[in-house]
């Protein structure tokens, strides 16, 4: 992704445009889901593609930590730590 961005001039948006184009994508993968799950679209308006609204949104939300400095993996490591430690044993497992 950084490599890709990084050929052009502008590069990254700023932090508070980048937030507003994720708000934006999230809003688009909050329609799909209402079309899918429950709103009937508007006649004409097609149900959309959530995998492309979802790689939309996981475009941005890189672009965003690239711009700041995060190792998004990284930090999904940690994440995903904490969420086995905090609530490891909160929900019943499968299978037993």
């Amino acid at each position: 992704m950084d490599a890709w961005i990084s050929q052009f001039q502008e590069g990254y948006f700023p932090p508070l445009l980048m937030l507003a184009r994720l708000t934006e994508e999230l809003g688009e993968v909050a329609r799909v889901l209402a079309h899918r799950h429950g709103k009937t679209p508007k006649p004409g308006e097609e149900e959309g593609d959530l995998a492309m609204e979802l790689a939309d949104l996981l475009f941005v939300l890189i672009s965003l930590a690239n711009r700041e400095g995060i190792d998004l993996e990284e930090a999904f490591l940690k994440a995903m730590a904490k969420y086995r430690d905090r609530d490891g044993e909160r929900w019943t497992r499968k299978g037993g």
